[in-house]
């Protein structure tokens, strides 16, 4: 087991915490401010994944193809809340998980009937094909290092945004209290409005930036969005920060355990054995962190709830 690889497997584990960040930031705000489980803010990275995809493929730029998925996103979230999540802030939690559940199975029907079953294959920008040589001998995807860039980018500015603006210190206010944020007069409609398409925005990037990565294909929202609940759970409802480190460990512990396990095991067990044993082990290894983490912090890491 080379340090070459080990430190490949690392990059590849910050890169995909750094996208399942940009999913949990505007989930973790939705509820924390909102009080809202929306369920179907993975559709809402589904949808970006697709229209990135097909405009990269029909324009060649991938600028326009990210913008173009962030823009659509957008507006289709600016959509559902209108129609439906207005309806749903005054509502309990089974009601929203339950009208939530309804969304994504409209969008993964309406992502069947427009672009098909079969996954689109959207390859990485022509400008970013050729991997970076980082040593001699190992050369690193320079696409993976301009989402590591893109995801460390954000996350900046989202912290800014919270920490350092009228508006993040209204969500703030929020994530911490809400009913005395409304009483000190707090435009609570607007708020909402403005961190659900927020939150929109950043799974439709995270969406756009994943094409190239994986195949896009229908029914990925729901896939992604149990890491990211994960996510949510270890860093603290309602808390950026937490999670950036939560998505962080996430991805890291994921991919890493992916990458090592079948080795580790091998030294244990027969290789029959082993290709039935890594993939579930391997997949367990979020869990088991969520378990370690909430064991010593029940409210997770940076709970915004006093």
């Amino acid at each position: 087991m080379s340090s070459t690889l080990i430190a490949e497997q690392l990059l590849n584990g910050l890169g995909y915490g750094l996208m399942l960040f940009l999913l949990a930031a505007g989930l973790t705000l939705v509820f924390g401010v909102m009080d809202t489980m929306n369920l179907a803010h993975g559709s809402l990275f589904t949808m970006g994944a697709y229209i990135g995809a097909t405009l990269s493929l029909y324009t060649g730029s991938f600028v326009l193809a990210v913008a173009g998925a962030v823009v659509g996103t957008v507006l289709l979230a600016l959509a559902l809340e209108i129609a439906l999540m207005r309806r749903l802030y005054v509502s309990d939690h089974l009601v929203q998980v339950v009208a939530t559940l309804g969304v994504i199975l409209i969008v993964d029907d309406v992502v069947k009937a427009t672009w098909g079953a079969a996954p689109i294959i959207a390859g990485a920008p022509q400008a970013f094909s050729q991997p970076i040589q980082i040593t001699s001998d190992w050369a690193y995807p320079s696409y993976r290092v301009l989402v590591l860039v893109a995801g460390l980018a954000v996350a900046a500015l989202l912290y800014a945004l919270v920490n350092h603006t009228r508006l993040g210190m209204l969500v703030r206010a929020g994530a911490s209290n809400r009913a005395m944020a409304q009483l000190m007069g707090v435009r609570v409609k607007q708020v909402f409005s403005v961190i659900f398409l927020m939150g929109a925005a950043l799974a439709g990037l995270a969406g756009a930036l994943m094409g190239p990565l994986s195949a896009v294909q229908n029914g990925m929202g729901e896939t992604i969005m149990i890491p990211a609940l994960i996510v949510i759970v270890i860093g603290g409802i309602g808390s950026v920060r937490g999670a950036l480190v939560g998505a962080l460990l996430v991805g890291t512990v994921e991919t890493v355990g992916r990458a090592f396990a079948p080795a580790l095991l091998k030294q244990f067990m027969p290789p029959a054995l082993v290709a039935d044993t890594s993939p579930a082990l391997a997949g367990m290894t979020m869990y088991l962190l969520m378990v370690a983490v909430l064991f010593f912090k029940p409210r997770g890491l940076f709970p915004a709830r006093g």
